[in-house]
């Protein structure tokens, strides 16, 4: 692989995928759904009535692209092309790469709820990579 791959990307493949783990995360880390058990797990708090700052979410939304483009270029350098390229290269991916850099995270993060917490974000950033993955395999 080198970075000529970059040439072959569909980015339009990549934004979507971006945006579709986008959409998951804001589902995901909702207050009703797993923002709370994620707080608690994580010991961070939240002062009543506070809001982030909207660039942490331009900043999640471009980093989600940057491994989506990632993702496009080893769907390319290893010659994916399936749904079922795509669910393999995902799955290889973020369990080779994110979850385990989660865990290791979770173990080291001294967190209040470390296997919450690794539960919580090893299953989203799971399911988000395999999202990108099929995603950018398929989308050709």
């Amino acid at each position: 692989m080198s970075f000529d791959t970059l040439s072959d990307v569909n980015y339009l493949a990549a934004l979507v995928a971006a945006l579709a783990w986008f959409a998951l995360g804001a589902i995901w880390y909702a207050p009703p759904v797993l923002g709370r058990a994620w707080i608690r797990a994580g010991g961070t708090g939240m002062p009543e009535g506070f809001r982030p700052n909207p660039a942490i979410f331009v900043a999640t939304l471009v980093l989600y692209f940057v491994t989506a483009v990632a993702a496009a270029m080893f769907a390319k350098a290893t010659g994916s092309t399936t749904f079922g390229d795509g669910v393999v290269l995902g799955l290889v991916t973020a369990v080779g790469f994110v979850v385990t850099t989660i865990a290791i995270e979770a173990l080291y993060g001294r967190r209040p709820q470390p296997i919450a917490w690794f539960a919580i974000n090893g299953a989203v950033n799971l399911l988000g990579v395999l999202i990108v993955a099929v995603i950018v395999t398929v989308w050709d």
